[in-house]
């Protein structure tokens, strides 16, 4: 076994091997960035190498930057995490030169299963299911329009080399089958530099259901069973589960066998993926192998209790798999969510800054549920332009499906965060999603249920009342408070009144108090009342409340007359009034919200590369006005109406805020 290990990642990734190590005893050592001196995985390895600049590309993708620290560290092997180098083989050969382990895979079935094409015939010579379509070579846009014909519409026209999303294009009919291939031979060549294009069936009510599989160098393979990774946005998985709600066990084992087939086929040793496309009838077709560790992997191990981390390191030190077929049993259920440094209500645009607050729920270990939080950041922490945005993976387990939904529910209000855009309120509104808790889903789910984007959440009547009953509660806590603190001290619960009126969401609830030493009962107007406990204090930013025996989770800020209460995804302004003062605030005129649509404003904390028009000129509806930059993804802003700009505030280099004004119209 080995002594050290160099982790060739940042972030929870470098973070999660870390522990793992730890728990074996086994020394790490970090790398990092100019942006990550103080980061979380350098504080928490062993020892820590520092190999240059921010930007990746002058650091953590830097083979021969990363291979000096492996000799400066001594480390004997090198785990990868994922992205970065974790599929390349140009720094396994590297490693393998030197000498070093790599806890990752061979580099030949790197190479065979990083091509598309060469992947799928591999695929179909180990007798595994492909998608129908045409893998040689294709010249020129007539034939792939022949090609599509003979495969029939719809079909996926996509780079061999391609991934996220670039170079891909579905196709209807042979227009669209034209023009489909030269855009995605054009995307293939400037973001892959191969441009080489094939075509394949479309598959539609498309689910995206992956296998885990496990191998060591003594020949032997197994697989973990599966993982449901059908809610992504634009190619982007978001919520993971495992098992899937959809397979059975046939279709599971027969996925299974072929994964592990495919595995054997290149000489596979190591922790792998083997995704599938399957139908609405479970039929299922191999799409790519990832030669890596997913970033979804925590839920497998919660259903099986396999630490895949550990595995990974066994195999890559020669031992032989301890675990048989036989031996891996599916138990409960396990969900992941994706926490993202990402503004939902903005487009899901990037958002860069610091942690002002940064509160996880607490990870739990027992018999009747699991929450684990794999993170790499901390409470005044930064989030950095130059990384992907991912702040933490939250998970839950619990014995079955809807008990996951309900702990994952949960804690996703019980996260506390502040400081930047993040999609917890999206995250939210999937885990309460009817498709989503039926597991009726495919791929197209967000681009299906939020057409328009995610514009936030409307809660049901029945929790607004369970809201306006804790707010109730609350406010008559600090209403007592206050009187303490203004030093009337006698009598104070009683000049506190029992009558309120509480305003959330447009919609207004008269009720009325009745408090004892263990909680208060809050009847409505309407003869309705709910039983209202919970430790809450003023100042406390969250309250765990108990609403007639469920548990409820608010997040808590003070605004004059009430509170700012997040729960369940909704954000809401909460006003609790005395009877007269709600008479008198009905009165009041509402505040318009100030008039932009002359204005373009910065949708996020970025810098702008390039402006497309100038002072005078006459703009179309969708004409490209600028570009900013953030997280190293290029935004084009687009006039959304025609018109006239007749200022421009901002130019190729400055650095913006949300919402500064880049240009004005007339």
């Amino acid at each position: 076994m080995f002594n050290k290990i160099l982790i060739a990642n940042r972030g929870e990734i470098a973070c999660r091997v870390i522990k793992t190590a730890r728990k074996m005893g086994i020394a790490t050592v970090a790398i990092y960035s100019d942006a990550d001196r103080q980061a979380l995985h350098v504080q928490m390895a062993d020892e820590a190498v520092h190999i240059g600049p921010a930007p990746a590309n002058q650091s953590y993708i830097v083979i021969d930057k990363v291979m000096q620290a492996i000799k400066a560290s001594g480390a004997e092997a090198v785990h990868p995490g994922y992205g970065f180098l974790s599929e390349n083989p140009k720094f396994a050969e590297a490693l393998d030169a030197a000498g070093v382990a790599f806890i990752g895979p061979p580099k030949g079935a790197i190479e065979a299963m990083g091509d598309k094409i060469t992947s799928k015939k591999i695929a179909q010579e180990a007798e595994v299911s492909t998608v129908p379509g045409y893998m040689g070579l294709i010249e020129d846009a007539e034939e792939a329009v022949k090609i599509s014909n003979e495969i029939r519409y719809p079909v996926m026209i996509k780079a061999s080399a391609g991934g996220g999303g670039k170079g891909m294009r579905i196709a209807w009919n042979d227009d669209e089958a034209r023009e489909g291939f030269q855009s995605s031979k054009n995307e293939a060549a400037s973001s892959f530099g191969d441009d080489r294009i094939f075509i394949e069936k479309f598959v539609t009510q498309p689910r995206h259901i992956e296998i885990q599989v496990l191998c060591d160098t003594h020949g032997n393979g197994i697989y973990l069973g599966e993982r449901e990774c059908s809610i992504q946005r634009r190619n982007q998985k978001v919520v993971e589960e495992a098992p899937s709600p959809f397979l059975d066990e046939a279709t599971r084992r027969a996925m299974g066998e072929q994964a592990v087939a495919l595995a054997k086929a290149v000489g596979y040793a190591s922790a792998g993926t083997v995704e599938f496309i399957v139908d609405g009838d479970k039929n299922f077709y191999f799409l790519e192998m990832n030669t890596r560790l997913q970033v979804e992997h925590p839920v497998t191990e919660l259903i099986t209790g396999v630490d895949l981390v550990e595995q990974m390191i066994r195999v890559a030190s020669g031992e032989p798999l301890s675990i048989a077929q036989e031996d891996v049993k599916l138990n409960g259920w396990a969900i992941e969510n994706r926490l993202y440094a990402e503004d939902p209500y903005r487009g899901f645009l990037p958002s860069i800054g610091r942690l002002s607050r940064y509160r996880p729920p607490a990870e739990v270990v027992k018999a009747d549920h699991v929450v684990r939080n794999d993170t790499g950041v901390y409470e005044g922490g930064e989030i950095s332009m130059y990384y992907d945005p991912m702040i933490a993976k939250l998970c839950t387990w619990a014995p079955t499906r809807d008990e996951a939904i309900e702990h994952m529910r949960i804690a996703l209000d019980s996260f506390e965060i502040e400081g930047i855009g993040h999609n917890l309120p999206f995250l939210s509104a999937v885990m309460d999603h009817p498709k989503f808790i039926s597991g009726d889903m495919t791929t197209a789910f967000i681009a299906e249920e939020w057409p328009e984007g995610f514009e936030g959440v409307t809660l049901p009547e029945i929790t607004l009342r369970r809201i306006a009953a804790s707010a109730a509660a609350m406010h008559r806590v600090a209403e007592i408070r206050r009187t303490r603190i203004s030093g009337r001290m006698d009598n104070h619960e009683r000049r506190v009144g029992s009558d309120w009126v509480v305003t959330l969401q447009g919609e207004s609830f008269p009720a009325s108090i009745d408090a004892d030493p263990e909680g208060a009962t809050v009847r409505f107007s309407d003869g309705t009342e709910h039983r209202v406990t919970g430790n809450w204090t003023p100042g406390d930013q969250l309250a765990r409340m108990s609403v007639d025996g469920e548990p409820l989770v608010l997040k808590v800020g003070k605004i004059s007359g009430g509170f700012r209460l997040r729960s369940r995804g909704a954000d809401l302004k909460v006003h609790v009034r005395t009877p007269r003062q709600a008479e008198l605030a009905a009165l009041m005129p509402e505040k318009l919200a100030a008039d932009t649509s002359k204005l373009l404003l910065c949708p996020m904390p970025g810098l702008i590369v390039k402006v497309d028009v100038e002072v005078g000129q006459e703009v179309q509806e969708g004409q490209a006005l600028c570009t900013v930059e953030a997280m190293k993804m290029e935004n084009i802003l687009r006039a959304e109406r025609k018109a006239v700009v007749s200022k421009i505030n901002a130019g190729p280099g400055d650095s913006l805020a949300v919402d500064d004004v880049i240009m004005e119209f007339e």
